[in-house]
């Protein structure tokens, strides 16, 4: 533990000094705020609901720029090796990098709760819906921030690294509607497999297991993935 502790502080610190962190935290601040100001400042409904849909359009931009660099960068600067060295086991060294890409993460999610807290002084809020929105949202992240961690450990260049994880997200992303388009009669199986369409009972402000199950599970198959793939780069 003390070893997954000790990688994921030094890869948060590492995103301090990342010009890319800077920027993704940019863009992803100043979105949605412009999207906050054109949603309800414009239209003042109190319901987040519309608003989390636009950052989770945010995210899919956002996440491949955090992610990134989290493995390729040690295969960049030629650090690999020390890495994979270290008495820490790649399962340790996996996990460390996934716990710093989860406290950035709660960093996007805490830092759009301001939201919601100047919807409050025009009325109030569904508390259930809230909550459990904002839950669906790390939990969406968490899952993503899982795939960019894979999508590093596939290439030594970064931006190759990024766009990787993009595409890989945006199948994701895309899956359900590829089942209405292409394959309509297997369109259930499908929409299961949708990384957006297993929100839609959080937004309703209904807790069901099997939704944080699914993305409980997509975390833990890309953390795999990613073990596998470095320990695939270790023995070589």
């Amino acid at each position: 533990m003390g070893k997954i502790k000790a990688i994921c502080v030094k890869e948060l610190q590492m995103y301090f000094y990342s010009p890319t962190a800077y920027v993704a935290f940019a863009f992803y601040f100043l979105a949605s705020g412009l999207m906050f100001s054109l949603d309800f400042l414009s239209f003042p409904v109190v319901d987040i609901r519309p608003l989390l849909g636009s950052i989770l359009v945010i995210y899919l931009f956002t996440i491949p720029l955090l992610t990134m660099r989290l493995v390729s960068d040690e295969w960049r600067q030629g650090t690999d090796e020390l890495l994979l060295t270290s008495p820490a086991s790649v399962w340790e060294i996996i996990m460390g990098k996934y716990a710093a890409a989860l406290v950035v993460q709660l960093v996007l999610v805490v830092g759009t709760l301001v939201y919601p807290l100047i919807m409050s002084f025009y009325g109030d809020l569904d508390q259930p819906v809230l909550w459990l929105s904002y839950l669906s949202l790390f939990l969406l992240g968490a899952a993503m921030m899982a795939v960019g961690l894979f999508a590093s450990t596939l290439s030594a260049q970064q931006m190759v690294a990024g766009i990787i994880g993009f595409a890989m997200l945006l199948g994701l992303w895309m899956i359900d509607w590829l089942g209405e388009s292409l394959f309509y009669s297997s369109r259930e199986w499908f929409q299961a497999f949708s990384i957006v369409g297993r929100l839609s009972n959080f937004n309703k402000g209904v807790l069901d297991g099997a939704d944080v199950l699914f993305y409980v599970t997509l975390i833990a198959v890309f953390i795999i993935l990613s073990v596998q793939a470095l320990e695939r780069k270790r023995w070589r």
